[in-house]
């Protein structure tokens, strides 16, 4: 058996696409555009050849989409979390749960998908800013 992706909804394609491509450097792996089914589908990986995000978009939808206790989070490990985090921060993106330890962070998606950065290896030596930082919203 083999992983292969987790498909999240999505409401906004800029947004989505804008988020988990410019802003956190996944890369589009495959599109498909189903007009009888009045949807797209967006695979994103780290690399071609990665387990995938699967954004849907229903096309014409207003729905708003709300996560159930079901779904937790995608999860990414990272080279550096501070550095990640502040790039994430200086484009915009608040950070939920700061890693105040070296190890773990939660931001989320446009579409309100919780999404955990873990530091590849050992927790980084806790450093400021991270370390005052407080918790925000929810993660």
């Amino acid at each position: 058996m083999k992983f292969l992706h987790t498909m999240i909804r999505v409401s906004d394609v800029d947004a989505s696409l804008d988020f988990f491509v410019n802003k956190l450097g996944l890369v589009e792996t495959n599109r498909y555009d189903v007009p009888e089914g009045k949807f797209t589908l967006i695979f994103l990986a780290t690399e071609p050849g990665a387990p995938e995000i699967e954004l849907t978009h229903n096309w014409d939808s207003d729905e708003v989409y709300t996560a159930g206790r079901n779904f937790g989070h995608v999860a990414y490990e990272v080279d550096d979390i501070y550095a990640l985090c502040q790039s994430l921060m200086d484009k915009g993106v608040v950070i939920n749960r700061p890693p105040r330890c070296g190890r773990m962070a939660f931001i989320k998606s446009p579409d309100g998908i919780s999404v955990e950065l873990l530091q590849k290896g050992e927790a980084l030596a806790p450093q400021e800013p991270w370390v005052s930082m407080e918790n925000t919203g929810t993660w």
